[in-house]
């Protein structure tokens, strides 16, 4: 697991508060993936329900509340594939 993946994780854990009830994957550019759901987030790469891509720079401006994901996702900096709703929900969850 990369660094930036280690950092991820923790960094998700301590703003997740257990109110995302689904599957999600946030792929961080070559670094790796991060699994988020009703538990928290774990380095890993699974099939999930919605998949978020973005590079390290981007993911680390996200959870610095440097850029919403929603605004990231407008300008082509996040590409979301899956349940766009729970995509919604995750962005609530982290923000």
């Amino acid at each position: 697991m990369s660094d930036i993946v280690d950092a991820a994780v923790k960094a998700l854990n301590a703003k997740m508060d257990g109110g995302f009830d689904g599957l999600a994957k946030f792929v961080i550019g070559d670094e790796g993936a991060v699994m988020i759901d009703s538990e928290g987030a774990r380095a890993a790469d699974e099939d999930a329900d919605v998949t978020l891509t973005a590079s390290a720079d981007v993911f680390q401006d996200i959870l610095e509340g440097n850029i919403n994901p929603t605004a990231a996702f407008m300008t082509g900096k996040l590409s979301v594939d899956g349940d766009m709703g729970l995509a919604m929900k995750l962005a609530g969850a982290i923000a």
